[in-house]
């Protein structure tokens, strides 16, 4: 087959992409026995195909700069507007970044990537600016708005199968449980931070046993999270005072550090088929 007619072939599926004519998955596969290195695919740009952007309507390019208006004049005028309305624009945004983020998982996954991180920035920021605004100072408040954008990004990760936000979530929680001991426990000694931290390690990496028949990226993350939090006790004492002279925080850095890797030894058979 020439390359003239293999061109031809290409746009012709592409057409069947854009128009939901045959799945997605059959569009790839009749690509790839069409695509060579003579016959480069279809351009694009983030998943956005340059024959799409040329043939759109009209109409599509209103609603977008439509849009566009909406969230530039809402931005402008933000802090002229009621309590009310800045929470439910607020909201209405990270929804929305949400719902498209999940639309482009299969076709780009990197503009879903995108709204992703977008919308998930967003939420934290316009969080805590409103509670600024607001003359919010309570600790606790920051601190609970802190975990709940942390479970919405453990949420959102785990739904759409992306690690990076599945890390930010687990890590959100667990400085909201570090805080939390801090403001507890006054000037904390070894055992105390070793018993409040170890059990927490252990159950996350167990959860990450329990999750690698069903999720291994969930098992991953897990796995990932509850090494960290394994030295959480010996990362404390940067950032409080507590009553450890520096040659037990070293020991016990070490020791632990060794038995992890002994155990990473000894088991990799096992967390191996976790994560891969």
């Amino acid at each position: 087959m020439d390359a003239e007619k293999r061109k031809v072939i290409v746009r012709e599926i592409d057409h069947w992409r854009r128009s939901k004519l045959l799945p997605e998955h059959y569009c790839d596969f009749l690509l790839n026995l069409y695509v060579d290195e003579a016959t480069p695919k279809p351009a694009s740009l983030m998943g956005i195909s340059a024959t799409s952007v040329t043939n759109s309507n009209w109409k599509i390019w209103l609603v977008i700069m439509a849009v566009i208006a909406a969230l530039a004049l809402s931005a402008l005028n933000f802090n002229s507007f009621g309590m009310p309305m800045q929470i439910g624009i607020s909201t209405l945004f990270v929804i929305i970044c949400y719902a498209f983020a999940y639309r482009q998982y299969h076709k780009a996954p990197a503009v879903s990537y995108l709204l992703c991180g977008v919308s998930s920035i967003a939420l934290l920021l316009l969080g805590l600016y409103l509670m600024d605004m607001y003359d919010v100072h309570s600790s606790f408040s920051y601190i609970g708005y802190l975990a709940f954008c942390s479970v919405v990004w453990l949420f959102n990760g785990l739904i759409g199968r992306m690690a990076i936000f599945q890390i930010c979530g687990w890590m959100g929680l667990v400085g909201t449980y570090g805080w939390l001991l801090l403001h507890k426990l006054e000037n904390p000694g070894w055992f105390s931070l070793e018993i409040s931290w170890i059990p927490v390690s252990i159950v996350l990496i167990w959860i990450a046993w329990l999750a690698h028949h069903t999720n291994k990226q969930a098992a991953s993350v897990l796995l990932l999270v509850g090494g960290i939090v394994w030295f959480a006790p010996e990362a404390m004492t940067f950032l409080a005072d507590v009553d450890m002279s520096s040659r037990v925080i070293q020991l016990s850095f070490t020791g632990k550090l060794v038995s992890a890797g002994v155990a990473l030894f000894l088991l990799r058979k096992k967390w191996v088929e976790w994560v891969m």
